[in-house]
């Protein structure tokens, strides 16, 4: 099996602040939701996990997985999408002047990150990449995988393995600690 899940909430998540990989750690409301999380996953087999190597991830997985004898993996292709030069700004679904209000509102257009940011076909490859080297592999092992990021970052691993055409790229909704079953 393969389950996916976001990370805990953060200061930036509350004030809608773009975080991208500005490496931002939980809130006490993020720690908490982990800690629900765990108590909810206690019944779920891991064989292992892979973080981002982001704090806000990382810290998420080991709230999840604390007291299991479950290695945690970190590996710099689940880093949060990269949001360039918008990176901290506020109410970024209305971020005028860049395109970043277009990767959310219709992502299959996104086709001009702003300056640092990457493009979506960044992220799949790099993501693609990942599930190929690492999650395949292991799945076909007979492994249960729990993989713990972000939004956009989680989001394009559903749309790799799912298929989703851009469009559908935010259709799975991606809330902060639920887990999500893929395969």
């Amino acid at each position: 099996m393969l389950y996916v899940i976001r990370h805990g909430i953060t200061d930036w998540n509350l004030k809608k602040k773009l975080q991208g990989q500005t490496d931002i750690p939980l809130n006490e409301e993020g720690r908490r939701m982990a800690k629900e999380a765990a108590a909810a996953l206690r019944d779920i087999h891991f064989d292992l996990c892979y973080s981002s190597p982001l704090i806000r991830a990382k810290e998420t997985a080991e709230i999840l997985l604390r007291g299991r004898d479950i290695p945690i993996l970190t590996d710099d292709r689940l880093k949060e999408m990269a949001f360039g030069i918008c990176e901290g700004a506020e109410d970024y679904r209305h971020l005028e002047g860049t395109s970043i209000p277009v990767l959310f509102r219709t992502p299959e257009k996104y086709t001009d990150p702003p300056e640092g940011a990457e493009s979506l076909d960044d992220l799949f490859a790099r993501t693609g990449e990942f599930l190929t080297e690492c999650i395949y592999p292991e799945l076909n092992a007979g492994k249960d995988i729990l993989i713990v990021g972000h939004g956009a970052m989680n989001s394009a691993i559903i749309s790799n393995i799912r298929h989703l055409p851009r469009n559908e790229f935010w259709s799975t909704g991606i809330p902060n600690c639920k887990l999500i079953r893929l395969l």
